[in-house]
Parts: structure tokens; sequence; C-alpha cells
């Protein structure tokens, strides 16, 4: 690894890019922070983060349908009626619809997830960290230390799981989708906001074999 973590937060905080992209930067650059940043403006990625601050009430609402068997609706906002008939800006709010139907989030971002669901998982993950610690005979105290140390990497894993901007885009698993709207909005020049989608599943919450329809749509994404 050509860069530490201290260089990662600092050319942020003088960019405004998205971590991904500064990793990347710093990588190209072999750590070189004047020339990590020059890669960034080139690319429209720098100050992405500011713009992320501006109203965007205009955009579109896509759907998409797989096999008759999932159905997405999501809305996606930008400041102006220009950019919503952007290819680029389209093109994003689709794969955000196959996104949905292949992942099945629940929240757009962790900041939409209850506090209520929050704590209940971390709690669940703390009961099953310390009855790892437990049968291994660990002494409580290390146990309990041991046990929140888990807990935030799980709790990581877990808002992966659940929330859109946190999962791996299903294009390109090496960037999440955040990563990937952060560099639509550099390239596009206009805050660009994930609002809301709704998903729906034939059968969903009633008895029925076995059958993975969302394994269905990430493979045809992937082709």
């Amino acid at each position: 690894m050509s860069y530490t973590a201290a260089q990662v937060k600092e050319l942020r905080t003088k960019t405004g890019a998205g971590m991904m992209d500064c990793k990347n930067a710093l990588v190209e650059t072999d750590g070189d922070i004047e020339k990590a940043i020059a890669i960034l403006r080139e690319k429209g990625l720098a100050g992405a983060a500011k713009k992320a601050g501006r109203i965007a009430s205009e955009g579109i609402v896509e759907s998409y349908i797989h096999g008759g068997r999932i159905g997405v609706l999501i809305e996606v906002n930008t400041e102006t009626d220009f950019v919503a008939k952007n290819e680029d800006f389209k093109k994003f709010v689709k794969d955000m619809a196959m996104q949905v139907a292949a992942s099945s989030p629940q929240y757009v971002s962790e900041e939409d997830v209850p506090e209520s669901v929050i704590e209940n998982e971390r709690q669940v993950l703390i009961n099953q960290a310390m009855n790892e610690s437990k049968e291994k005979n660990i002494p409580e105290d290390k146990a309990q230390m041991i046990a929140e140390k888990k807990v935030e990497g799980r709790m990581s894993k877990f808002f992966e799981e659940i929330c859109l901007l946190d999962q791996a885009f299903i294009r390109d698993p090496n960037k999440k989708v955040k990563d990937i709207l952060t560099e639509l909005i550099g390239k596009i020049g206009e805050n660009i906001k994930i609002r809301r989608f709704t998903r729906y599943e034939v059968g969903e919450g009633l008895e029925k074999r076995e059958e993975n329809f969302a394994e269905e749509v990430a493979k045809q994404i992937g082709n």
C-alpha cells in the first residue's frame, strides 16, 4: 500500500472526493498528495462532496421488472431537469433499479436506519461475540473488550447488507454504490440524490418453494 490513512483523510479534506477515489489517486501517484489532487481534478471528482449539500428536487422515477417476478420503482433526484435527461444519469438510475432488485437493500443510507433497529442488531452481535468468548473460556472483562471490537466490524457488514449506498456495486464489486454516485456527481457537476425505492417480489412473505430471483438478476447484470 502506497498511502496511509492520514493521507487519505487529508486528500478527502482538500478535495471532497470519495474515499475510494482518494485511495486510487494515492496509489496511482505513489502517495504524492499534490499529484493526487491534480488527478482528482482532471477526473472531475474534486469538490463532489460539496455539491452533495445542494438542493436536488428534479430527477426521474425508474422502473425495473425482472421476469415478471421482481419489480422495483426508484426515485433519483438532480438539481435541474437538464441533467435528469443526461444519458449517464439515466444509466445510473437504471443500474440502481437493478441493484435494488438484485441486492434487496432495505434503506438508502445508514442515516435512514431507525435507531431501534441499529441498537437491536448491535445487542445481538454483542451477545454473539460474548458467547463465542465464553466457549473459549475467555474472562468476562476481556471478552467484553473483544466483543466491542468485533461488533464494529460486524455492524459495517450489517449496513452493507441493508443500505443501498453501502452495498458493493453489482457491476463492479470493488466499488460501493456511494463511490459510483460520487463519481457521477463529479462528472456531471450537480448534486444527485437517491431519494427512495420500493421493491416487490412475487410471493414475498408467503410460504413458497426456494427460489433465488435476486441471484438471477445479479447474473443478468454480470453478463
